[in-house]
């Protein structure tokens, strides 16, 4: 792929979290330790749902996509954040900058999908409890995972490709942590117009189409759950989307400030930037596993069997 007139500008700097020598240090601590947590979370989540016979249901078959989308989202970002805290130069190239802003939008822009299927998943199993093996079979479950990757995959591909036609020179600062499209604009010298207005479209019609699956999912959900005359039936019912809700407020609610509030450099671009690409990924298993029974009884089960197989 022709680089266009990017030799103006080779190399970007990444300004990441602002602080002192001593506060970088410990800042390198924290986050190593959040990317060792999220990797172990979530590569645990995806082991106990495939060894676990009773776990092999539509519900956790989307949660170990998630888990899976979770890594990869959380590898994009934080292993380059952890490289700019121990070094002085925090330089990134215009290449990778871009590789890594189209593997944050991909992986970012799956997960919104994906949310969206399980939010549909949940919606099934409420309403329609009595043939919700029908609805969701296993091809229809393998079709909207497949169709998730496909869709980002495009919307990504699009909007990095108008990215790397873009002129870069003079500022080359970005006042984040990683590369993403939006911080990309302000450093352009040639016009951005059609680049943000794709971006917004993209926007609305991906994160936005999404977002009203999930809204429209819950209000049925709600609708249903409120009909049911037993409170035990209601607090079961609800038990079954409360992970899910928790994930879709934490992901959705960060993603949306971030990437629909102007780029100025303003400290909540990062703190949305951290959010939902290093927070979400390690809080997601937790939620998950500790308000899960039945996660949290195969995974006894697993560690139960793994230690006797170490005796």
């Amino acid at each position: 792929m022709a680089l266009g007139n990017h030799s103006t500008i080779t190399e970007f700097l990444l300004l990441g979290l602002p602080a002192g020598h001593h506060t970088q240090s410990l800042l390198f601590m924290l986050f190593l330790v959040i990317y060792f947590l999220t990797l172990s979370g979530n590569i645990l989540m995806i082991m106990v749902i495939r060894v676990s016979s009773h776990l092999h249901t539509p519900m956790y078959f989307f949660l170990s996509q998630l888990s899976f989308l979770d890594l990869c989202y959380s590898s994009v970002t934080v292993p380059k954040m952890l490289e700019n805290l121990l070094s002085e130069k925090k330089t990134i190239s215009v290449e990778d900058c871009l590789t890594q802003a189209f593997f944050v939008l991909d992986s970012g822009g799956t997960e919104l999908c994906l949310l969206a299927v399980m939010a549909y998943d949940r919606y099934a199993a409420v309403c329609y409890p009595l043939i919700y093996g029908q609805i969701m079979s296993n091809q229809l479950c393998v079709r909207l995972v497949w169709a998730s990757w496909v869709l980002a995959f495009l919307d990504a591909l699009i909007n990095t490709l108008l990215a790397w036609n873009l002129d870069f020179c003079e500022t080359k600062v970005i006042p984040n942590f990683s590369c993403e499209i939006p911080s990309l604009f302000p450093l352009s010298c040639s016009n951005s117009s059609i680049n943000f207005a794709v971006l917004l479209c993209s926007a609305l019609l991906h994160a936005f189409g999404t977002f009203l699956l999930v809204f429209f999912s819950y209000a049925r959900i709600v609708s249903t759950i409120l009909s049911i005359s037993s409170s035990t039936g209601r607090s079961k019912a609800f038990s079954t989307c409360s992970s899910h809700l928790t994930a879709v407020s934490l992901f959705y609610g960060s993603g949306f400030l971030r990437y629909l509030m102007p780029t100025s450099g303003s400290p909540w671009e990062l703190i949305f930037s951290l959010q939902y690409s290093v927070v979400t990924p390690l809080v997601n298993p937790l939620v998950y596993s500790l308000k899960n029974k039945e996660v949290k009884a195969a995974l006894k089960t697993m560690l139960r069997k793994s230690l006797q197989h170490l005796r």
